[in-house]
């Protein structure tokens, strides 16, 4: 079972990236999914979280507005559509599946991590 995250780069404050978020090995298509980001020397914060069939959603105060969490079940992803970036959402973003159908903003709820894609906002 492989989570695999891409979509990672280097933008200019105010820039736009799309993390993509696909898994292999078997179907997420039952499990809440959910973004995480770990900055140098900090923890690993929660950023935001979808339920298994996409309705229902939530995300962190911080990128509220900003960034938006979505899934098709049919090609086995995640997405997560990052605008108006700022260089404090530089992190290494992690991609998770939860133990169960609902999204969870709870890091112990997850059972499978993807390695991780490096986003770099420039001011």
């Amino acid at each position: 079972v492989q989570l695999q995250a891409s979509g990672g780069g280097l933008v200019q404050a105010g820039g736009s990236l799309r993390l993509s978020c696909t898994a292999s090995g078997r179907t997420f298509s039952n499990n809440g999914m959910g973004w995480f980001r770990q900055a140098p020397g900090k923890e690993r914060e929660f950023v935001a979280t979808i339920n298994w069939n996409g309705g229902s959603a939530y995300y962190a105060d911080s990128v509220k507005g900003r960034f938006t969490i979505s899934r098709d079940n049919a090609k086995n992803t995640v997405y997560l559509q990052m605008n108006s970036l700022k260089p404090e959402d530089t992190a290494v973003y992690y991609c998770g599946a939860a133990r169960r159908g609902w999204g969870t903003s709870s890091y112990s709820e997850y059972a499978y991590w993807g390695q991780g894609t490096q986003v770099t906002v420039s001011s």
